[in-house]
């Protein structure tokens, strides 16, 4: 293992690539990710040290609702300016806390106060959450108000309202529901946001086409989905009214179609493009869509189905690489792709050259003007390519 480095957090004007880290939304199934990017991060503090953390690698980090959640123990800053959380602390206290943030009554009895809650309200109040993450703050709107805000799934967990105040005294207002009605897998947002800063000539990122994916490298994590086992068929739903589109079987079909949809529909998007563009390397999208039973459940928060979901996201790490199908929209192992796990390795090992690259402060112009030495060069040629 390499020395310990001093982190020091740089703009990506100091690299060759932009960075992005994205985490879908999914309730409990959040343990799928948390166990993904504890091993990442594992993969990055082998080469950079113990203190490594996965937001010293990536310019933009990316979630939507359990994913919000993540993101924020990933990068909200403690009293020396460092994450608050290791990745490997994430699964720990999902199967701490998601007991109580969604509390199980078995039986009977159980069951039909469930169904009577989610008729006349939420089935959770949500309390429990507010005051796991009533600690996390920022300099605008709370930290933890952004939590809550992003993680209110409706029929689940109530919707949230705050107000904020800028330093110019001028008050806002926000009311919020699960940022999953509209972008369940925020790697399209968060590309977007980028290609924004760009237009606006953000001196902190360099100036890139906008359509130059190459220099964009995409990390997509999914809480996996139920889509291979066709949980729902046209012949069922044609018979159902507005009762079973609400409840069905324990879930909720309207919410599981649109957060579904949106997640595939984003990640058929950013594919078509990386593969037209001759970029497909810099994509990676993992995700397990053969998710069954319980598991595919927003809420369960047993101890058996937390601890499947640990199994499922280890599971993951050993499966082949696999992109989306245009034609079935299924996704497919990549031939000679190998494992998410190596995968992971590969791309921790681009982004430990691309944060060297930025220890030694030259920036692109430095390479253009012949400042920096041509092992330098072909270093930062092989992070672009992603041949590191």
């Amino acid at each position: 293992m390499e020395k310990t480095l001093s982190f020091q957090l740089q703009p990506p004007t100091y690299g060759n690539l932009v960075t992005i880290l994205s985490i879908d939304g999914g309730g409990v199934r959040g343990i799928i990710p948390a166990t993904i990017l504890a091993f990442l991060e594992s993969q990055l503090q082998e080469l950079d040290g113990e203190d490594a953390r996965l937001a010293d690698y990536f310019d933009v980090i990316a979630g939507t609702s359990t994913g919000g959640l993540v993101t924020a123990m990933l990068t909200a800053p403690d009293e020396n300016n460092r994450p608050l959380f290791a990745a490997k602390d994430i699964m720990p206290f999902y199967l701490e806390h998601c007991p109580k943030i969604f509390p199980q009554k078995s039986g009977l009895c159980g069951a039909i106060e469930r169904v009577f809650r989610s008729l006349g309200g939420p089935r959770y109040d949500g309390q429990y959450l507010h005051k796991i993450v009533k600690n996390f703050s920022s300099l605008d709107a709370r930290l933890s108000d952004i939590c809550i805000g992003t993680s209110a799934a409706p029929t689940y967990l109530p919707a949230y309202h705050f107000k904020n105040q800028d330093n110019e005294e001028n008050v806002r207002e926000f009311n919020l529901i699960d940022g999953g009605v509209a972008a369940n897998n925020p790697a399209l947002l968060a590309i977007n946001q980028v290609t924004k800063q760009v237009f606006k000539e953000n001196p902190d990122f360099f100036p890139i086409k906008p359509m130059d994916y190459g220099r964009f490298l995409v990390i997509s994590v999914g809480t996996g989905s139920p889509k291979a086992e066709q949980k729902y068929n046209a012949k069922k739903a044609a018979k159902w009214g507005t009762m079973d589109w609400v409840i069905h079987g324990g879930s909720v079909p309207i919410v599981d179609v649109f957060t579904h949809a949106i997640d595939d529909m984003v990640d058929l998007h950013i594919a078509v493009v990386f593969q037209a563009l001759r970029s497909e390397k810099n994509y990676l999208r993992i995700q397990d869509d053969t998710l069954t039973g319980t598991v595919a459940s927003v809420d369960v928060s047993t101890k058996q189905n937390l601890d499947k979901l640990v199994f499922i996201g280890e599971r993951l790490l050993k499966k082949p690489v696999s992109r989306v199908n245009m034609e079935t929209g299924l996704s497919e192992p990549i031939p000679n792709g190998g494992t998410n796990e190596e995968a992971l390795k590969k791309y921790g090992r681009t982004q430990h050259a691309q944060l060297h690259v930025c220890k030694n402060t030259f920036t692109r112009k430095d390479a253009s003007r012949g400042k920096i030495t041509t092992h330098e060069k072909a270093l930062l040629m092989q992070i672009t390519h992603l041949q590191y």
